[in-house]
């Protein structure tokens, strides 16, 4: 069997089983790169070519100088790795030919020569006043599959996840990274909650099927909810939906202007809650007392 690869929407080949093999070994190849062999119907995966998987299965995430380096394991649309974890998290993603993936506005840092880019407004106003941009960006592999890398705008971590058609995912507002097309990203309103918490007025609402990806400031957690749990409202990143949530003072009023913690989100309910262990305002409060004071 001879195998022919795609990179950068060129056609190289085709090789024997045996080169394809040696070339893994020698790095001269990755195991996301897309191949072609006789009797399949698309492009697909080095690592997914019968004959050569065992040899291209990625390795275990291991550190390396530049942070952790994460290929899926479990459920995913597309093949990606994230590199540079947790601290400056970067989003690599390999696209079949003629297929579309949604980017966040001004996210993209490099793509292939065939990726495509259209620009379209979504979400309007609601997205608009959420502190998000207007405009998502679509990028389409052509004629050939395409690669794209992604630099989210926050110093931190990145998280993926699939939807399989069945669930609902809230993100903050400034969360959003990356989805496959058929994953619906829309504004939900959060009223005064949203208001007075000071996170913004609008709640991403994820549905669908497809990957996710959204991104944090500082490294993030995961934690599992089965009854109450209370977050700071500014470390909450995003929640599954069935979880009931309430925004709240702690402490009273003396403890809300001085205490320095402000709002917490108390959730209820069975589900997941993922969190940021940096935020923002606290980073830009503690320095503050090192900035520049101009004479008088």
């Amino acid at each position: 069997m001879e195998i022919t690869i795609n990179r950068d929407g060129q056609n190289h080949g085709p090789y024997p089983v045996e080169q394809v093999r040696q070339l893994l070994a020698a790095g001269s190849l990755l195991p996301t790169d897309f191949a072609h062999y006789p009797g399949a119907t698309d492009w697909v995966p080095l690592n997914q070519v019968p004959g050569v998987a065992a040899e291209a299965a990625p390795a275990a995430p291991a550190a390396t100088s530049a942070g952790e380096t994460y290929t899926p394991a479990g459920p995913h649309e597309h093949a990606f790795i994230i590199e540079c974890k947790p601290d400056y998290a970067y989003l690599t993603v390999q696209i079949p030919a003629n297929q579309t993936l949604k980017v966040e506005s001004s996210a993209m840092a490099t793509m292939s020569t065939n990726m495509v880019m259209k620009t379209k407004m979504k979400g309007g106003l609601n997205r608009f006043l959420g502190g998000e941009s207007i405009f998502i960006n679509e990028f389409t592999a052509q004629n050939g599959p395409g690669e794209i890398g992604i630099a989210p705008g926050s110093p931190g971590d990145l998280e993926h996840l699939y939807l399989d058609g069945s669930q609902e995912i809230f993100l903050q507002s400034s969360g959003y990274v990356s989805s496959g097309m058929a994953v619906e990203v829309d504004s939900k309103w959060q009223g005064f909650k949203g208001f007075f918490s000071g996170e913004g007025l609008f709640l991403l609402r994820c549905t669908g099927r497809g990957d996710l990806w959204f991104n944090t400031y500082g490294a993030i957690i995961e934690i599992p909810i089965n009854g109450n749990y209370v977050v700071d409202t500014s470390h909450v990143v995003a929640f599954t939906g069935g979880l009931q949530y309430n925004v709240e003072s702690i402490g009273g009023l003396k403890s809300l202007f001085l205490s320095g913690e402000g709002f917490v989100c108390r959730f209820r309910g069975q589900g997941k809650v993922w969190i940021q262990t940096r935020h923002p305002s606290a980073f830009a409060a503690w320095t503050n007392p090192f900035r520049p004071v101009k004479g008088g």
